[in-house]
């Protein structure tokens, strides 16, 4: 079993950035992929990140690329979202999610998901 518990969230100026970290527990942490999501009011939760368990490969949801980086340090079991250039449309509460498979990048292959944390952009 896993555990996550993200952090990081706030209230941001549009253009400025975050961190979001979440920790993790448990035996199969570091064999899992990790990623995270995000959903705002009256909107379907949607991919925003992924890392492979290895941490080689990552994927990003087109809106964000180019602005959020996600990481991994399996050693101290932490999974981070660095988000650069924020705007109004990110914000949302963002989840992180761990899975079993290679790239956890939709909902439905989600084994596990945090409490979330809100992110609010204003302008």
């Amino acid at each position: 079993q896993v555990q996550l518990v993200e952090s990081g969230g706030g209230l941001v100026q549009a253009g400025g950035s975050l961190r979001l970290s979440c920790a993790g527990s448990g035996r199969t942490f570091r064999r899992d992929s990790m990623g995270w999501f995000r959903q705002a009011p009256g909107k379907e939760r949607e991919f925003v990140a992924a890392i492979t368990w290895s941490g080689g490969s990552t994927f990003y949801a087109d809106s964000v690329k180019g602005r959020f980086t996600i990481s991994r340090d399996n050693a101290k079991n932490t999974v981070g979202l660095q988000m650069n250039s924020l705007k109004p449309e990110d914000t949302a509460v963002y989840y992180c999610a761990a899975s079993g498979v290679v790239a956890v990048t939709t909902v439905r292959v989600v084994d596990y998901w945090g409490q979330g944390t809100q992110v609010t952009v204003f302008s």
